[in-house]
């Protein structure tokens, strides 16, 4: 359309190899993405603790990799996965038998007592930063888990690129997937002297959590995925965006 403007950038603020997968999907839907990450994956050295297990939970599929080094076989043990792309991952490292839940972590707990008897050993390959859940469920209902913290996600500095759209308004959205990456986009943007431009932008968040720093740091277009997959978060996005933009994002709409 003449005269139109340029469609306002996206931020991806997750980790790279995740960032250019969501990337592709944002493309598809129309929009122009920045993959800007603040957060890294990378191995903590911890050894893993010693076996047997009678599975295996992975609340992320950042954890798929280390399957390998984990003291099961994961051809023979069950492994449960918090969700679908999880359970993806996993099956992509190798794990046989994989059970999935509905997409958190209290999900898979349920998951977990429903399948398994009560005194099973179970082994959650974990980053080092992690939720109470689903080790405190599985506690409380006679689970032995054990957490052995493989990863870790490690900040990395908001790049140029991102910092430049966003300093010129050419950015008009953020997608964010933990709260942890939340609250590194917030304190970037601080650093940056760009704490103002927050509530200029529209933000997803996979969950309330992840909304939460956003909010309370004065983001005021915050909005919460209904389930926390990938597929609502672009979906909120697009819609949000399709009100917030309009004509300039025809092909999201």
């Amino acid at each position: 359309m003449a005269g139109a403007r340029a469609a306002p950038r996206v931020l991806v603020t997750r980790a790279e190899e995740d960032g250019r997968r969501t990337a592709a999907a944002l493309e598809d839907m129309g929009f122009a993405p920045l993959v800007a990450p603040l957060i890294a994956t990378r191995a903590t050295g911890a050894a893993p603790p010693p076996g047997p297990f009678d599975a295996v939970l992975i609340t992320s599929a950042k954890a798929a990799p280390f399957l390998s080094e984990a003291p099961v076989d994961i051809v023979a043990v069950p492994v449960f996965a918090v969700g679908a792309r999880t359970a993806e991952a996993a099956r992509a490292a190798g794990a046989q038998e994989v059970r999935i839940a509905e997409g958190d972590a209290v999900a898979l707990a349920r998951l977990v007592a429903a399948s398994l008897p009560k005194g099973a050993r179970l082994l959650h390959v974990a980053g080092e930063d992690r939720k109470p859940e689903p080790a405190e469920s599985l506690a409380r209902a006679g689970y032995d888990v054990v957490a052995w913290a493989a990863y870790r996600a490690a900040p990395t500095p908001l790049s140029e690129a991102a910092r430049a759209a966003i300093a010129s308004g050419a950015a008009g959205g953020a997608l964010h997937y933990s709260r942890r990456s939340a609250e590194l986009f917030v304190a970037a943007l601080e650093e940056a002297g760009l704490a103002d431009r927050l509530p200029q932008l529209v933000h997803a968040s996979i969950s309330p959590d992840a909304a939460d720093p956003l909010r309370k740091a004065g983001a005021t277009r915050v909005f919460v995925a209904p389930r926390p997959e990938e597929s609502a978060l672009l979906r909120t996005f697009a819609d949000a965006a399709s009100v917030a933009f309009g004509a300039e994002w025809p092909q999201a709409r």
